[in-house]
């Protein structure tokens, strides 16, 4: 849109007066340069403001049977669909006062009868330039805020397709099936849910971060794509030393994601809480967890969440080694934990929307084709041994 008056449209400018011989007087020495419009009360005047093809400028008289010209002002100054058109006052009332008060109600100028038409005409003029400026910066601004828009949309479609990539990476490793990431990504925000109003927690859990916990959860096992298949499909208990090698997924999943952080050459916003939970979420609270060993809040507040979400659902999980456990019997061994392996606090959470985590359960479980496919992977890697 250009700052000048478009030619090819002329300006609509709303004459507004109960004598007719004003009407005729103004519409004679506007009719030239703009498009006129009349009207000869208040009513019809945001009739026609409010209605169809609105016009670019008013040119309003104050004394005016059944509705003052500063009524009418007021009404369209109050209508989100006429508030920006401009109004010039007309009026034989020629006080201070009355002149205050037309600018008072929003009026754009105050032109006092009888008119003169050079003046009349420059001020007209004046105040269509402004509004063509306010139009263009009002378009330019409403472009941005689109464009700024599209483009948050774009990052968050690549973060999601980052973590959804990097996540399916692990799971087709993995004996752990992929609705395992779906169900412990909202279990994670059911936590967080619970918890933000908490005192502990408050000040890490606003929407925007449960947000991006629920984005980054899927990445807790990212590291397992480092694990050897002979380790990470056995379908037996592991041997002591493989159970050493097994543990280093937390570090092998919190460097990868640092590498690929450095081929950025920046920091990732939305990678650091996945960094927290891929490298925490085995430790416990009473610091017998690993890789570090760490205890209470020196924990990550996301691998804290992450530790509760991933041991419930390996509990009730069946695998090809192994039946899934009862809803009941998971909760009690996660409420046991309180204290020990988990967070107390968010170990209340959980038991207070524990009805949530069955919900979840229930829509993501495991089908038969999802473990009759992990089971073709275990006879696969056993073959290739």
């Amino acid at each position: 849109m250009s700052l000048d008056l478009d030619i090819a449209r002329r300006p609509a400018i709303l004459i507004v007066d109960d004598t007719p011989d004003n009407l005729l007087l103004m519409s004679s020495l506007l009719k030239d340069r703009y498009a006129i419009k009349v009207a000869n009360s208040g009513e019809k005047a945001l009739k026609i403001a409010g209605l169809g093809e609105q016009p670019d400028l008013i040119l309003l008289d104050i004394v005016m049977p059944d509705m003052s010209g500063y009524e009418v002002a007021r009404k369209l100054k109050a209508a989100p669909q006429t508030c920006d058109i401009p109004i010039i006052f007309l009026s034989a009332l020629s006080s201070e006062e009355d002149e205050a008060l037309g600018l008072e109600l929003g009026a754009a100028d105050y032109i006092a009868k009888p008119i003169r038409p050079p003046v009349l005409l420059a001020r007209v003029d004046t105040q269509l330039k402004i509004k063509a400026a306010a139009d263009f910066l009002r378009d330019q601004n409403e472009y941005l805020e689109r464009e700024v828009e599209r483009r948050t949309r774009e990052v968050a479609a690549i973060q999601d397709v980052t973590i959804l990539a990097m996540a399916t990476l692990a799971e087709t490793r993995d004996n752990e099936t992929g609705n395992h990431i779906r169900r412990t990504q909202h279990y994670v925000r059911v936590l967080a849910e619970q918890l933000r109003d908490h005192p502990r927690f408050c000040h890490f859990l606003d929407a925007a971060t449960i947000a991006l916990l629920f984005k980054s959860a899927p990445l807790h096992d990212i590291g397992k794509v480092g694990i050897p298949d002979r380790i990470l499909l056995k379908p037996g208990r592991l041997t002591p030393e493989e159970f050493e090698v097994m543990k280093t997924h937390t570090t092998l999943g919190r460097d990868a994601i640092e590498q690929a952080e450095r081929q950025l050459g920046t920091d990732v916003a939305f990678l650091r809480l996945a960094k927290d939970i891929a490298y925490g979420h085995q430790e416990k609270w009473d610091g017998s967890g690993y890789p570090e060993g760490r205890s209470g809040d020196d924990i990550p507040v996301a691998a804290r969440l992450m530790a509760v979400a991933d041991v419930y659902d390996a509990l009730i999980s069946r695998r090809v080694y192994k039946d899934g456990m009862p809803h009941e019997q998971a909760a009690k061994i996660i409420q046991d934990g309180r204290g020990a392996h988990f967070d107390p606090d968010i170990v209340d959470a959980f038991v207070a929307r524990v009805d949530e985590f069955r919900e979840i359960a229930a829509r993501f479980a495991d089908s038969d084709e999802d473990m009759a496919r992990k089971a073709e992977a275990l006879v696969y890697i056993a073959d290739s041994a």
